[in-house]
């Protein structure tokens, strides 16, 4: 490895300490997980001030000693929606350090070990515990809010989009084209937050169901309840004197044993059951409203040609947009989802424009 080649990884290696210290330090405000993020937090910054005392060794500028954007937003994300929703996000950054500090041989071999142990706790479910119940239903509220809205606003957009091209390319007056689309932000819209309305509830009814079935099972079956949460023990890797001790424990009050038996059977949170069906609906409906007036925007101003350059130009805006933002819990290049979503949009785009003209040369 060349002397340039080893500055670049530990420059690189000191802003992804600084970003991920940032990081655990926005989720360790919001997190129960017995200091596990101020933990992980502290190893970062002692791993950035590694990275530091290597660079100086090397004679190397020490940039990157403070958080990128990209790091500010995600601890936004982490405050405001908890550890699970950037769950891949944060493993993925682990993984990646633990391959960086792999290439530096003996110099980041300890680091290396470090993140790749970081990357299993973050794979345990001990990771993303939740905080109070209050709290956590709030935040797991809008996290599913927040998923209803960019699948809103992506489909309304590829679908309004593609519908005005195929107008446009029958050579519509923009009249007709306004109606158009205007009748698919509304029908679309109305669609879109009545699935995620049935979605959302038909959800909640089904974890109450089974929950309705669990107490009455545990009511009249203790004991094959019992021994049915001794074995979901025991298959855990939990020996079966203590399987049979903890399962006889839980069993003793109804209200815990139903509580568990619902986590460890069913995998429902009896106390977290989904979000509002109410608040997915309108917020599908609003987003997915936002996304389809994009593309029919220069409609309300512009006509022919310039009309549909317009809107190509905005709507194409749009789709790198909505790519880019995905990858801020992904973790993915940004430049990459982006151009991806352009393409996909641009290709279903292009289709419906080539079938309007050959529907319009065909009528004409």
């Amino acid at each position: 490895m060349t002397r340039a080649e080893e500055i670049a990884l530990w420059q690189a290696s000191l802003q992804d300490e600084v970003d991920s210290a940032h990081v655990y330090r926005g989720l360790a405000a919001h997190s129960r997980a017995d200091g596990l993020y101020e933990r992980l937090a502290e190893t970062e910054e002692r791993h950035a001030a590694i990275c530091v005392e290597h660079l100086r060794k090397l004679g190397a500028a020490q940039a990157g000693r403070r958080p990128t954007r990209r790091a500010r937003i995600l601890a936004f994300l982490g405050r405001h929606f908890g550890p699970a929703f950037l769950g891949s996000a944060l493993e993925s950054g682990e993984s990646a350090a633990e391959q960086r500090y792999a290439r530096l041989g003996d110099d980041g071999a300890a680091m290396a070990a470090e993140e790749r142990a970081h990357a299993r706790l973050l794979e345990q479910p001990s990771a993303t515990a939740t905080p109070p119940a209050h709290e956590e239903r709030h935040r797991l509220g809008a996290a599913n809010t927040l998923r209803a809205a960019v699948l809103g606003a992506n489909d309304g957009l590829l679908s309004n989009f593609s519908l005005i091209m195929g107008v446009a390319g029958a050579q519509l007056s923009r009249t007709a084209v306004l109606i158009t689309g205007l009748s698919g932000l509304l029908a679309g819209a109305g669609s879109m937050a009545l699935g995620e309305w049935i979605s959302v509830q038909s959800s909640r009814e089904y974890e109450e169901h089974e929950l309705g079935v669990e107490q009455r099972e545990l009511e009249l079956y203790p004991e094959a309840e019992q021994a049915e949460l001794q074995a979901l023990y025991v298959a855990k890797g939990v020996p079966a004197e203590d399987a049979a001790r903890i399962a006889a424990s839980l069993l003793a009050d109804r209200t815990v044993a139903l509580d568990t038996m619902a986590r460890e059977e069913l995998g429902i949170d009896p106390e977290l059951r989904g979000a509002s069906p109410w608040r997915a609906a309108i917020s599908s409906f609003a987003l997915f409203c936002l996304g389809a007036i994009v593309p029919l925007f220069a409609y309300f101003f512009l006509g022919g040609w310039a009309a549909v350059v317009v809107s190509a130009i905005l709507s194409t805006v749009a789709l790198f947009a909505i790519g880019a933002a995905i990858t801020l819990v992904t973790g993915t290049s940004w430049i990459r989802s982006g151009m991806r979503q352009v393409a996909f949009g641009v290709a279903a785009a292009a289709l419906t424009y080539g079938v309007g003209r050959l529907l319009g040369a065909a009528v004409d």
